[in-house]
């Protein structure tokens, strides 16, 4: 399941994850999506490694802006998904 984060000015919307565990690691799938006349502008994030697994349509010059939101906001990205994590398995 998928997480709002925020929407920037020209309409991307960033979603995430909640926290994966995998080999002892704790990663989180960040999406960028911005519609577009034929469809969506996407491109995916990995963190912490921050691997571009996934790029359509944006340009090299919005990929770096998106790589300094997640490397200033990585701490706030993954306190909100583990919230999620906490929200799901509350009784």
């Amino acid at each position: 399941m998928m997480y709002p984060y925020m929407i920037l000015a020209d309409e991307t919307e960033i979603v995430h994850s909640q926290i994966i565990e995998k080999d002892g690691m704790k990663k989180i799938i960040v999406n960028f999506e911005r519609p577009t006349e034929n469809g969506f502008d996407s491109a995916r994030c990995e963190l912490p490694d921050h691997k571009w697994t996934e790029r359509e349509g944006y340009s090299d010059e919005e990929i770096e802006l998106f790589g300094k939101i997640l490397h200033r906001d990585e701490h706030l990205l993954y306190k909100y998904a583990e919230n999620e994590m906490f929200k799901k398995n509350k009784v």
